[in-house]
């Protein structure tokens, strides 16, 4: 079964995320001026996110916008 592109691109927010001391959905949320339900909505795939909040994301978790979207390391 293939997952959708918004699954995937969640599984390595959130991998990404707890690569960085475990950070909560709570702090990147803050850190990125998003609600932590729209966080955890990515990472369950249900969002659709813009470019806009993608550059956030990136930016709060320390990281180029292009490693949000390298699934080589999704189980």
């Amino acid at each position: 079964m293939t997952k959708n592109i918004r699954s995937l691109f969640g599984q390595r927010v959130r991998q990404i995320r707890l690569s960085k001391n475990n950070m909560s959905q709570e702090k990147l949320a803050f850190e990125c001026d998003l609600h932590r339900t729209y966080i955890s909505d990515i990472e369950r795939g249900t969002r659709n996110v813009s470019l806009d909040n993608i550059e956030k994301i990136s930016k709060a978790l320390e990281v180029e916008p292009k490693d949000l979207f390298d699934f080589t390391t999704i189980d």
